[in-house]
């Protein structure tokens, strides 16, 4: 049995989806930018405004990048007084992390500017569209195969 091959990449869901990632990311950089922040930096904060005291492993599954990026990105917030954790862990090695009142306000500011670009680059589609479009993504992550050793 003949394997399919990828063919056009025009017509390839993933590239297209590839070039709307690349397409979001560049625009969050640009709209971050005057906020000094990165996108894994506005990332890190969002997920401490939504829970804070996550651990730094928690931190780096939520904003895709390896724990180490995510422990320079941690200190790097931490020493521009946005976020606090506990010099040595309160028990195990976990050192839960919190935004600072700095920290709350800048995320604010970064979560609008972020919020601008998401509506600009889903603007052609109507508010049933994007919802339908977030329902089928979420339904291939589901599906998608995991690399072994990572949890979902």
């Amino acid at each position: 049995m003949a394997q399919e091959m990828v063919g056009d990449l025009g017509l390839s869901v993933g590239y297209v989806l590839k070039q709307v990632h690349a397409s979001l990311r560049t625009a969050m950089d640009e709209a971050l930018r005057p906020l000094d922040l990165t996108v894994p930096q506005y990332a890190c904060l969002e997920l401490l405004g939504r829970r804070p005291g996550l651990s730094n492993s928690e931190l780096a599954r939520g904003a895709f990048v390896t724990r180490q990026s995510m422990n320079l990105v941690v200190r790097r917030l931490q020493d521009h007084g946005l976020l606090t954790r506990p010099d040595q862990a309160p028990h195990g090695r976990s050192r839960p992390t919190e935004l600072t009142p700095d920290g709350r306000a800048l995320l604010r500011r970064a979560s609008v500017a972020v919020r601008a670009v998401e509506k600009q680059v889903f603007s052609p589609l109507s508010p049933e569209r994007q919802r339908r479009l977030r329902e089928d993504l979420a339904a291939c992550v589901t599906a998608a195969p995991r690399p072994s050793g990572l949890e979902a």
